[in-house]
């Protein structure tokens, strides 16, 4: 049985035998879009060169994209820096977008793709994350950033900060349409206040 089939088996035992405490959660029907926080929007490739040289990634990074999309930030880190990286997204059709793109560009074996909530993704590994999800959604993930990521590891985010945790630099990258703006933070050896 596939994975998808499995998943869609158990959301549907859970919707007919009802959920621990006595819940009856209706069915999900097949096919449906998973709930996203933030609508995928692409970073123009001038924005993601910048985001990978204002964290000055390298061959020894695991760099991790939070809302990775069509994988573009992981597959050009992969290879024009030679770093791992894991693109993680609930949309199965970017994740399925990605990974055809990291075959394309000849960097399958050292990325991979994960559907699933980036706010359940284990980051322990990851010396950068790059993020483009919103205020709202940065806020949310910042506590898990701090708790999992090690000191010294490197946060860059799109457009949006981290709340009242002053960046350690920033970025413009000024296009046609607007300018975009980018901030690196470095995990510290506490969590700030």
């Amino acid at each position: 049985m596939s994975r998808r089939a499995f998943r869609l088996a158990a959301v549907w035992l859970a919707a007919v035998t009802g959920t621990a405490c006595g819940q009856h959660t209706p069915p999900v029907p097949v096919g449906t879009a998973p709930a996203l926080d933030v609508v995928w929007v692409a970073s123009d490739m001038a924005v993601v060169s910048e985001m990978l040289r204002l964290a000055a990634v390298g061959p020894g990074d695991v760099l991790y994209d939070l809302g990775c999309g069509d994988g573009r930030i992981v597959v050009t880190a992969a290879q024009r820096h030679g770093v791992r990286g894991v693109g993680v997204d609930l949309d199965p059709a970017r994740i399925r977008e990605a990974r055809a793109n990291a075959e394309r560009a000849g960097v399958g074996d050292r990325v991979r793709f994960i559907e699933g909530d980036l706010f359940a993704t284990d980051l322990r590994e990851a010396t950068v994350v790059t993020l483009y999800l919103g205020q709202e959604v940065n806020l949310r993930v910042r506590p898990k950033l701090l708790r999992e990521m090690r000191a010294g590891a490197r946060i860059v985010s799109h457009d949006y900060d981290l709340g009242d945790w002053p960046p350690d630099d920033t970025a413009e990258v000024a296009l046609a349409n607007r300018v975009h703006r980018l901030y690196l933070w470095r995990v510290p050896n506490r969590t700030p206040l």
